[in-house]
């Protein structure tokens, strides 16, 4: 099978998976506890302006229905009203989802900036003290819960030292003075020309980028420094050694550059999955995101907006996975063999 008739089974695959997610996600909002009529209204409201507007929202329509109208919304990207904030959906979450994005993608370059160098590092020095050093932080950056690490860090940083700010995504002096352009503070600051309010961007976010980072952080370490143990060893490599190109080359061009395709996998899948982790780091700094919004609708049994997060996240978390598996059949020709063979 060619490549990209793997991808195009991927891509169904990922439909299918898809579809799946949202009859659950649907059918379990549907059958909690709890009136969306009366919850839109309010206690004082009388039994017939209940009743008229479960007509209006089709709640008198059995939930099979109920759901091919959802979907047939949801194509045209139409997620339903929140009975929260009385906006569309897809209003609210194109407003909270780039504060989510712009945490997710720092504690991404925190990752690589610190898990990818310890790993080589600790490769590098296997079963010495820094490789020992480097497993034992590995080991306590996984085990750890992440809110535990977030509410320490506050406690740290932002109550004893007061170094940096613990809630929130800027300063209320600076508020007023940036406009939004994109939703993301760390460039909206710079497209507004304000250097003062980007930096305070930046000392809002580093704490709860940091703390949402310190898992996969271990994870990126480990992985990297199992994969440069495995390919350091090779002939070709001993081979560049021998040539006598200085070790700083050998490790980074020749080593690092072989080895990373595990790694490269491994960030894919992290990207995704912070969309979820993010959640308890949001609510724990206050920060605005789509956390914060999911969290409000599930108190409120708000079922729209529930959906149209979890949607949200699941059709996210497919898609990053489904770019990597692009990426890594790119990078390396080996990987998209093997998967034309495997099919």
């Amino acid at each position: 099978m060619k490549y990209w008739q793997y991808l195009v089974r991927r891509l169904a695959g990922i439909l299918v998976s898809l579809i799946g997610l949202s009859v659950i996600i649907f059918a379990t909002s549907r059958v909690l506890p709890g009136n969306p009529a009366r919850m839109a209204l309010g206690a004082l409201a009388s039994e017939e302006q209940v009743q008229a507007l479960a007509v209006e929202m089709g709640l008198n329509k059995p939930i099979p229905l109920q759901y091919l109208d959802y979907m047939q919304g949801l194509l045209v990207g139409d997620l339903g009203t929140s009975l929260e904030t009385k906006q569309a959906v897809s209003t609210d979450i194109i407003y909270y989802l780039p504060a989510t994005l712009e945490l997710i993608t720092v504690s991404m370059m925190l990752t690589v900036i610190i898990g990818i160098p310890l790993g080589v590092i600790a490769a590098q020095n296997k079963d010495g003290l820094t490789d020992n050093a480097t497993r034992l932080l590995a080991f306590f950056s996984v085990s750890v819960p992440g809110f535990f690490i977030a509410i320490m860090f506050q406690l740290i940083f932002g109550y004893l030292l007061e170094w940096l700010p613990i809630t929130g995504r800027l300063s209320a002096e600076h508020a007023a003075n940036v406009s939004k352009f994109t939703g993301f503070l760390l460039v909206d600051t710079i497209l507004s020309g304000n250097l003062a309010a980007h930096l305070d961007a930046w000392a809002h976010i580093i704490l709860p980028a940091l703390a949402l980072s310190l898992a996969g952080i271990g994870q990126v370490m480990r992985i990297t420094r199992s994969s440069m143990i495995d390919v350091k060893d090779q002939d070709y490599v001993e081979a560049e050694r021998g040539f006598g190109l200085p070790s700083w080359l050998v490790t980074y061009k020749y080593t690092l550059k072989n080895a990373f395709i595990p790694t490269l996998t491994i960030l894919g899948l992290l990207y995704a999955s912070l969309l979820g982790n993010a959640f308890l780091i949001e609510l724990v700094f206050t920060w605005p995101g789509l956390a914060s919004y999911g969290v409000t609708a599930v108190l409120n049994n708000d079922f729209n907006a529930v959906v149209g997060v979890t949607m949200t996240i699941g059709i996210a978390f497919v898609s990053i996975n489904f770019l990597v598996d692009i990426l890594l059949g790119r990078v390396d020709p080996r990987i998209r063999l093997a998967m034309e063979e495997a099919t």
